[in-house]
């Protein structure tokens, strides 16, 4: 097992006592937010990303290892195990180079290998195989002839022990592990156009680019153009090279009678097994490496979107934009609760302009509306140009906002949305996502597929199984960043939190409308099927405002409630002060003149969890997202046509990907910042300077009219 943590502290660069720890914690049954936050100590201070690469890697070398146990019992039930190969699988810690080391012992198809075995030419291949013979080659193939078995005479012989040879060198996993590394040190990868017509693949229409440097969205996008038929894709590889290192291995004398034939079995194994299994193998592994690089991304984006901050204490009217069908409103209270929806039609065809006007200042007017959210869909710039005229007209202050609508009707038509709104028709339901998002995004995004919600890239090209993982691990890490308000969560976002699952989360919520609210943490051991080992690990990311406790509304865990309360009694306060605002303030300057260290050892608890608790005590109730850049709030509209080059804008991160980031500049198209735009420094990827949610300064660079498509640079 030290064979693991060994393997898991080299590749994330921490020490082997910390993979050690944290492994007996993820075993006992302990969540990576859990984890994270409340066993600090333990790990030595691993972040929450960290513990879920260690995670992966655990469950992959695990399972690693019970292949090896496999590989090993299915080679000693054929009597082939040898010392040699028990250690060299034992060694052996990618997937692919011992499935390589096991693939002359697997059960294979008949190949002409097989066919020859059969016939007994085995011992043949061995006498041409290790070149000691002195006999003339066709004296021995001759004690081979057997009518009978089909071998009638001896080039019938020496071609059968030769296809014999030529699997064994396809088969042997030192030769396939040197081609390899040849290849991903000089292959190309080149593509031509499979069909001429115009499509978004020209760029790839006659390409060529070294494996070894093409980024990981290129792979992608070819793999994506091969599938869709519009490329043909080759890999062309250092086959001079190839030939001539497997020459070096097997052929020990040029001069013998061996040589000539054994140099043609060679380039037939390398022909017709090695370079399509070795060019396949090759490919799999490109794209699994792109496709993890795309899912971190997308991860990465999720995360930053889903930590977007709140716009709190607003009345909200989302506006969701249409053509023919008309836009939908829907107004939102500071609750998020549902007060009006209704349709207008100022957009073609209807273009009811001033009827259109007139409802939603009506609506202004009487719920006191200061926000209105637009989707950013189907003529969300025509509505937006409306919003903006109309908003002129108004004399109090109001304000609009461009939300992604991305998932929204998935989410709309979802069963969760007919629970949510049963009265409500359908195609409301989108106002009510895209004003709620404004409000909260992090509560209104958990409700949709994480894949839905519009950031990343290729994400329908990537391993589901494998996305939809890092995605609800970034959406619990997230969730419990923020922690969760047990009184007015929907199960959606409880079912997030650690320790709490689907069934659990709509126990609460059952048991809160049948008993009212929560009114402390305890209270959840009531809940069914929620016993002591999920309420520990759930507890520190409930929040319960205006309970009996003020230490609930903090993240500090109850199994540190008693080390919180001997901290405020050793500087003189008591737990009801954290309510009161200016002893708050005082205690804020108590907890600079404290000693960390010192401290903690009178308390008796690690000084990282110390440290935590002074920093909740400091600011209870506090939203961490309260402290990132609010979303940009408009009152007027920029058209595309006003763009020029030159020109200095402020704008907002929609989406980050390999080779730059979108941003909203408040035009009907989003502009690109390539990466080479980003910063006066090189940069190796545009996540370095940039995340989902920035709101960043910007100027046009490039303009092209007929595509809709702005060049930006953040460069100073």
């Amino acid at each position: 097992m030290n064979k693991i943590y060994q393997k898991i502290a080299e590749e994330l660069q921490i020490r082997e006592v910390q993979v050690e720890a944290t492994v007996k914690l993820i075993d006992d049954g302990n969540t990576i937010p859990f984890i994270a936050r409340y066993r600090k100590e333990v790990t030595g201070n691993l972040s929450d990303e960290v513990l879920r690469e260690l995670d992966e890697r655990l469950k992959y070398l695990r399972n690693l290892e019970d292949r090896k146990e496999e590989i090993i019992r299915l080679i000693e039930a054929q009597g082939k195990l040898t010392d040699e190969l028990t250690i060299k699988i034992a060694s052996t810690m990618v997937l692919s180079e011992l499935e390589d080391i096991y693939r002359p012992f697997k059960p294979k198809k008949r190949t002409r290998a097989t066919i020859a075995k059969e016939k007994g030419l085995e011992p043949l291949s061995l006498v041409i195989y290790w070149q000691k013979e002195k006999r003339d080659l066709y004296e021995i193939a001759a004690e081979y002839i057997d009518a009978e078995k089909g071998i009638e005479n001896e080039e019938d012989a020496i071609n059968g022990a030769l296809d014999i040879i030529a699997e064994n060198i396809a088969d042997d996993s030192d030769y396939r592990k040197k081609i390899k590394s040849f290849c991903f040190r000089e292959a190309v990868i080149s593509t031509k156009a499979a069909k001429e017509e115009k499509s978004s693949y020209e760029m790839y229409y006659d390409f060529s680019e070294p494996i070894l440097k093409i980024p990981s969205h290129r792979i992608l996008a070819i793999n994506r153009g091969e599938k869709e038929e519009f490329l043909k894709v080759k890999l062309d590889k250092p086959e001079e090279k190839i030939i001539d290192y497997l020459k070096k291995q097997i052929i020990q004398d040029y001069k013998s009678q061996f040589a000539e034939i054994l140099e043609r079995t060679i380039m037939d194994s390398y022909k017709r097994l090695i370079e399509p299994s070795i060019e396949r193998e090759i490919r799999a592994d490109l794209s699994e490496k792109s496709e993890e690089q795309a899912i971190k991304v997308f991860g990465k984006n999720a995360k930053q979107l889903l930590l977007q901050p709140p716009i709190k204490n607003m009345t909200v009217m989302g506006f969701d934009p249409a053509y023919r069908t008309g836009c939908k409103i829907a107004v939102i209270d500071k609750t998020g609760k549902v007060l009006e929806t209704t349709t207008v039609y100022p957009t073609e065809p209807q273009n009811d302009i001033e009827k259109s006007k007139k409802v939603l200042k009506d609506l202004i007017q009487k719920h006191h509306i200061n926000m209105i959210a637009i989707g950013n869909g189907t003529a969300s710039r025509e509505s937006e140009m409306f919003v903006s005229d109309m908003i002129k007209e108004i004399e109090s202050e109001i304000y609009y906002a461009i939300v992604s609508e991305a998932g929204a009707s998935v989410y709309s038509a979802s069963k969760l949305a007919t629970e949510e709104y049963p009265d409500i028709n359908v195609s409301l339901r989108g106002a009510i996502s895209i004003a709620r998002r404004l409000q909260d995004p992090l509560s209104e995004l958990v409700k949709i597929d994480p894949k839905s919600i519009g950031v990343g890239q290729y994400q329908h090209d990537v391993n589901q199984k494998k996305l939809n993982e890092s995605l609800t691990g970034v959406v619990e890490d997230a969730v419990n960043s923020v922690g969760v308000d047990v009184n007015t969560a929907t199960p959606s976002l409880l079912s997030y939190v650690s320790g709490i699952n689907g069934t659990i989360a709509k126990n609460i919520v059952k048991y809160r409308d049948e008993n009212g609210e929560l009114k402390q943490r305890k209270d959840l051991l009531k809940v069914p099927k929620l016993g002591p080992a999920a309420f520990k690990q759930c507890a520190g990311f409930i929040r319960i405002f205006d309970g009996k406790n003020p230490l609930e509304v903090t993240s500090v865990h109850p199994e540190s409630y008693e080390v919180a309360e001997k901290l405020l009694a050793k500087l003189g306060y008591f737990v009801d002060n954290l309510k009161d605002k200016s002893k708050l303030e005082e205690l804020k300057q108590e907890f600079k003149k404290v000693n960390v260290e010192k401290m903690a050892k009178e308390l008796e608890v690690g000084s990282l969890t110390l440290k935590d608790i002074m920093d909740e005590l400091a600011k209870p109730g506090r939203d961490p997202r309260e402290d990132l850049p609010k979303p940009i709030l408009r009152s007027d509209v920029l058209k595309f046509e006003d763009l020029q080059q030159g020109m200095e804008l402020t704008g907002t991160i929609r989406n980050v990907i390999d080779f730059g980031a979108f941003v909203d500049i408040g035009v009907k198209y989003d502009g690109l910042v390539h990466i080479s735009e980003m910063s006066e420094k090189y940069i190796r990827n545009p996540s370095e300077v940039v995340s989902v949610g920035d709101v960043v300064k910007v100027k046009v660079i490039g303009i092209d009219q007929e595509k809709h498509k702005v060049s930006l640079s953040m460069k100073s």
